[in-house]
């Protein structure tokens, strides 16, 4: 049974994350399963660190779009709430050099009905992982 309470392509989403943050680091949504969003980044220039390797901040901001938008999926367009990042933690467990790829996977822990809490598990090209975060979001009241 799926968490989605909105219906969304791959490509709206792509779409929707135009001229932002999201599009600039190259983030593209790639799949949407039952209970899990999963997107990529290319690790390129726009992404690393003077050492060449992927920057700890890019791989939270890969984390935080994932569990964002997965919440978004998660509440009904009448609700009258906007997801917002509440608190987010990332453990970074193996470096990715410039030229690799990063692959997300964000899952629930719990979904509720004013909070919100994300696992997103981020992995090289090789399917080791390189970052585990957790992520609260908070519904608020739409403006």
């Amino acid at each position: 049974m799926s968490i989605w309470k909105r219906t969304a392509s791959l490509a709206q989403l792509n779409q929707l994350s135009e001229n932002t943050v999201v599009s600039y680091l190259g983030i593209e949504f790639i799949e949407i399963g039952e209970d899990y969003l999963k997107a990529r980044m290319p690790v390129t220039a726009n992404q690393v660190q003077p050492a060449r390797i992927l920057h700890g901040g890019v791989s939270v901001v890969l984390a935080e779009t994932l569990g964002s938008v997965a919440s978004v999926l998660c509440i009904n367009e009448d609700s009258g709430k906007q997801p917002v990042g509440l608190e987010i933690n990332a453990s970074h467990l193996r470096s990715v050099p410039e030229g690799g790829e990063v692959v997300g996977i964000c899952r629930p822990i719990r979904i509720g009905r004013q909070v919100h809490f994300w696992e997103i598990e981020l992995q090289d090209q090789k399917e080791r992982p390189i970052c585990s975060s957790r992520l609260t979001v908070m519904l608020r009241d739409a403006k």
